[in-house]
């Protein structure tokens, strides 16, 4: 196991590692991954409205998924693709508009906003119950979600940031998604669970919850040692408490 290094503030921790196959040094906020978030979709979450509307059930999937590559492109226009009306409120709309997805100026393809939310979340109305379609699809092929979903929706809240040097090297980030990743102050994201008391309210921390995540991120001997190392401080009682919880 490389030797983890450790920084802190008054805020968060972060861990370090060396990447064992690549020039890369991944950084860590321990302080959100040792935490108690989870997600609250369908349990009150409030969505990221300027007004709380936990009815609506569109949770975090108001504006829409950026889509991350052409690879990523490519798994979501395949993954739609198996998508039927029984599993998709809009896949009517989507076939006369053109498909789910679109690009925008910058050129990110994105998927399409319809009635206030993106296209592939269904509505609490529709015969299959509210939430996103590819979820829906995973649940039922007996799929993992995060083999169906775009690959930011099944990232977040964990966010993922590469930094490469002038010689090639890069560190990168795995932190959480805070509400200013989301255009700063100017954002239209009112509310983001992260930041609120209302979702540290799980039984076991961010690591363990999103194992399969968090493998997929960094790779499955990296995080090895950064469960070790976190296992290790969970039972030496030396991990800091999310600042959200501290101001409660």
């Amino acid at each position: 196991m490389t030797k983890p290094l450790t920084s802190s503030n008054s805020d968060r921790e972060w861990l370090s590692f060396e990447d064992p196959a690549e020039h890369r040094t991944w950084l860590f906020d321990i302080t959100f991954l040792a935490s108690a978030w989870t997600c609250i979709y369908g349990a009150g979450c409030p969505g990221v409205e300027p007004e709380p509307a936990p009815e609506k059930e569109l949770g975090c999937c108001t504006h829409g998924a950026y889509i991350s590559d052409d690879q990523d492109l490519k798994h979501v226009r395949e993954q739609a693709d198996r998508l039927t009306s029984e599993l998709w409120q809009y896949k009517e709309h989507a076939d006369a508009v053109g498909g789910g997805l679109w690009q925008d100026d910058e050129g990110w393809w994105r998927t399409r906003v319809v009635e206030g939310a993106c296209i592939f979340q269904n509505r609490p109305e529709h015969p299959n119950g509210a939430g996103c379609a590819f979820h829906h699809l995973a649940l039922s092929t007996g799929d993992n979600p995060m083999e169906v979903k775009p690959e930011i929706c099944w990232q977040a809240p964990i966010r993922r940031e590469d930094h490469e040097t002038v010689t090639g090297h890069i560190y990168t980030m795995v932190r959480e998604w805070e509400r200013r990743d989301w255009g700063g102050e100017e954002t239209d994201i009112w509310w983001w669970c992260t930041s609120d008391s209302q979702a540290h309210v799980g039984a076991t921390p961010v690591y363990q919850q999103m194992e399969a995540e968090l493998a997929a991120i960094c790779g499955p001997t990296v995080y090895g040692w950064l469960r070790s190392e976190l296992e290790r401080r969970k039972s030496a009682s030396s991990l800091l408490p999310h600042p959200t919880v501290r101001r409660t």
